[in-house]
């Protein structure tokens, strides 16, 4: 199983130089321009690095990220659980300034001109660009849950769903919880950032209360189906490990909260719990509805897989939890990576008057902890088809953990590691 997953960070490796030897072949140091990047994130700070490397240095690029530093959302759950602090997941952007010469800087873009190819920032002034990248993630539906609908509600009911002051707070009301406690989670409908990243809390969750709180629990309220990612191994793990800790209700979607008593309103029913934990629908990030780009259910951009290019606003690309997934292609860190090299490649070519890459394949690798120590993984591969101007999955490629286990748990942090420098050093 090991020996699986180094060949699958092979085969995201070998993607990535592909890329590179492509954009090479098709033209290499003719590009020249200016890319404006919005959002540090994932595929944000990727893009941003590989413009600069691959093209030498030829080709000006300029981030523009609201945060003074990057926090990864992976792994912030072990912040929740109390194995992790957030000086582990917190990196400088340091690195994409002083060592490939990325212009850094910290505001946030309000609103972009496509006609011009021109955006404006919050601060004042702005910005004109060859290429415009937005790489937002997402942006909550609260709407959707009225109760919520409002900065006071959300600053007591967190989501915790953007790695930062709300993990922290989360961790803290976790703590400050009774024994004989419920913490409840609330999953919203799928497509949301990181399918298995709840199930991974409500592990971690449980594994604290197992520790230091034995008489509570914790309670998952799941607006799907189903467990909608690592379904077997995420159960076993329950029944073997949190039996009687962890509790499993499907279908029951968070229609509105009573913030005053901590309760969750349910189509047929009401939750309370001592820490309630709502994960709100997702959107595209503002920007990205704000800039007049196409949208496919009113929620996430249309795109053009062989350039993550928006399919009615040429010149604008957009990357990771933002876009229409593609078939099973989860909304993940390692993707919104692997978007960034796709497009990085594509837009290197467009500079300098090329077709891009005909063919691109991404690839995925996704850890969850089920403890402190043990781990499991889903792996994906995804190659462009011409028939369907989309992404397949690609048979027989990828899979999952044949169960849980210590090797992987070093791997995920490897993994960490290993991506957080592929995107910021």
């Amino acid at each position: 199983m090991m020996l699986m997953k180094r060949r699958d960070f092979l085969k995201v490796g070998a993607a990535a130089g592909a890329m590179a030897s492509l954009y090479g072949c098709a033209g290499g140091g003719k590009a020249s321009g200016h890319v404006v990047v919005v959002g540090g994130g994932y595929g944000g700070a990727t893009i941003a690095k590989y413009l600069r490397m691959w093209s030498e240095g030829s080709v000006q690029v300029t981030l523009i990220e609201r945060n003074p530093t990057f926090i990864s959302c992976p792994i912030s759950n072990l912040v929740i659980g109390g194995q992790k602090t957030m000086e582990d997941i917190t990196i400088s952007y340091d690195g994409l300034k002083n060592k490939w010469g990325v212009r850094v800087i910290q505001d946030d873009v309000v609103a972009v001109n496509t006609e011009k190819r021109s955006i404006s920032l919050a601060k004042g002034g702005g910005m004109n660009y060859d290429r415009l990248v937005l790489s937002p993630g997402v942006d909550f539906m609260f709407d959707q849950i009225p109760g919520l609908n409002n900065a006071d509600a959300q600053s007591k009911i967190l989501h915790a769903w953007k790695a930062g002051a709300q993990t922290v707070a989360l961790r803290k009301q976790l703590e400050n919880m009774k024994d004989g406690g419920t913490y409840a989670i609330a999953i919203p409908k799928a497509p949301y950032r990181c399918p298995p990243g709840p199930y991974e809390r409500a592990c971690l969750v449980a594994n604290y209360f197992k520790q230091n709180k034995p008489k509570s629990k914790v309670v998952i309220l799941d607006a799907n189906e189903d467990v909608t990612s690592k379904k077997g191994l995420f159960t076993k793990a329950w029944s073997d490990l949190y039996k009687g800790i962890i509790e499993y209700r499907n279908n029951s979607e968070v229609k509105d909260v009573d913030v005053a008593n901590n309760t969750a309103i349910l189509e047929f029913d009401k939750f309370k719990a001592d820490v309630l934990n709502i994960i709100p629908p997702h959107r595209a990030g503002d920007i990205a509805a704000k800039s007049g780009l196409k949208l496919i259910n009113n929620r996430w951009v249309d795109v053009n897989w062989l350039s993550m290019e928006s399919t009615n606003t040429p010149g604008v690309h957009v990357l990771g939890d933002a876009i229409f997934p593609a078939p099973t292609m989860p909304k993940s860190g390692h993707m919104a990576n692997q978007h960034g090299k796709l497009a990085a490649a594509a837009i290197l070519n467009q500079l300098a008057g090329q077709e891009p890459n005909p063919t691109p394949v991404v690839m995925n690798t996704c850890y969850s902890f089920v403890d402190a120590k043990n781990v499991i993984h889903v792996a994906s591969v995804h190659q462009y088809d011409e028939v369907t101007k989309t992404v397949q999955p690609v048979k027989g490629a990828g899979g999952v953990s044949m169960a849980r286990n210590e090797i992987e748990g070093k791997a995920a942090i490897g993994w960490a590691r290993n991506i957080w420098a592929d995107m910021l050093t």
